[in-house]
């Protein structure tokens, strides 16, 4: 058991993503007693989460919640205010946000002085480029099994989550945990998967103004915007991948609602960059994440970009985007 200056902690409620897994395997580390619930920002800015937060919880890789007692995170737009922050220092919680390429990073430099984390040395700088667009095509597109594994995850996943959480907190490193007979199973999967993504992706993506555009929704299955931009090459300086369902909802894990991500061509050196969190924000206040990767849930608007009080309908998602892309064209580039 490792021992430092760690908050009392109950429950560890972490991204169900790669970044969120390891950031939680690394608290479990120091806080063995600690369950682990594996969550979705939405789930978080939605208030699904009220009776699982408390102040024995840290909060890691999602977005920040004040009823907690610990907050661990890198995102920019998940950054509590000035006046937030001090007021939850001041209640007694505990905040460690950093700028960071992942969570999971900011979560190994708080323990590492404490714990023995030997075992993450050649898994963390994976995660740290797949979660802040610093992966390399090639490497991408080999589709090794940690590319792999990053698709094998979500809260429809959980028990498959909790399994590999186990064998990062036993001290499994990279080789092992590729090696164990239910990773390798779910791997396998996801390789024979890859192909039928690849076929959505180049029959559902079209460019505008340099912003290439993957409509998935009503899909089983998801498309990364590093798949997205691995397709389209130097055509596009960004992507926007539309999925979900018009039926959806934020709790059910099976048939999410529309929502909209946004990522930066991280393959093209030469792209236009701009904050792509305007776009996340602009019309969900509950949107964002990264300037190179973030999102958002598809709202119910009129013509004029109005909010309208009724459900989400599938026209919806031609009128964001039609507001997407009026804001895209006048994004300033950035410094």
């Amino acid at each position: 058991m490792a021992e430092g200056p760690f908050p009392e902690v109950h429950r560890i409620v972490a991204d169900a993503d790669l970044d969120g897994l390891c950031a939680a395997a690394i608290l479990q580390r120091a806080l063995p007693d600690a369950e682990v619930v594996f969550a979705h920002p939405a789930l978080v800015r939605s208030g699904h989460l009220e009776e699982v937060i408390d102040r024995g919880t840290v909060i890691v890789d999602l977005p920040f919640h004040p009823g907690c007692g610990w907050y661990v995170d890198h995102h920019l737009t998940n950054r509590p205010g000035e006046a937030e922050a001090a007021a939850f220092e001041a209640s007694g919680g505990r905040l460690d946000w950093a700028a960071e390429p992942s969570a999971a990073r900011v979560a190994h430099n708080l323990v590492a002085p404490f714990s023995d984390l030997r075992h993450l040395t050649n898994l963390m700088p994976f995660v740290d480029a797949i979660d802040s667009g610093g992966i390399d095509r090639d490497d991408f597109l080999a589709d090794g099994p940690l590319v792999r594994l990053a698709r094998c995850l979500g809260t429809a996943h959980a028990d498959f989550m909790h399994h590999v959480l186990g064998l990062l907190v036993a001290g499994a490193d990279e080789r092992e945990l590729v090696k164990d007979p239910e990773v390798a199973k779910r791997l396998a999967s996801a390789a024979e998967d890859r192909q039928a993504a690849i076929d959505s992706v180049r029959s559902r993506t079209t460019i505008v103004d340099r912003l290439a555009i993957c409509r998935m929704e009503g899909l089983p299955h998801r498309a990364s915007g590093y798949l997205v931009t691995a397709h389209v090459g130097a055509e596009a300086d960004a992507c926007c991948v539309i999925h979900g369902h018009v039926d959806g909802a934020v709790e059910r894990d099976d048939r999410p609602p529309l929502s909209a991500s946004f990522y930066a061509n991280s393959f093209y050196e030469d792209r236009r960059r701009v904050d792509l969190s305007r776009l996340a924000t602009l019309l969900d206040d509950t949107g964002g994440g990264h300037a190179n990767a973030c999102g958002c849930r598809v709202q119910a608007i009129d013509a004029s970009g109005d909010a309208e009080d009724r459900p989400v309908e599938a026209e919806d998602v031609e009128r964001n985007l039609e507001q997407w892309l009026a804001l895209w064209a006048t994004l300033p580039e950035l410094s």
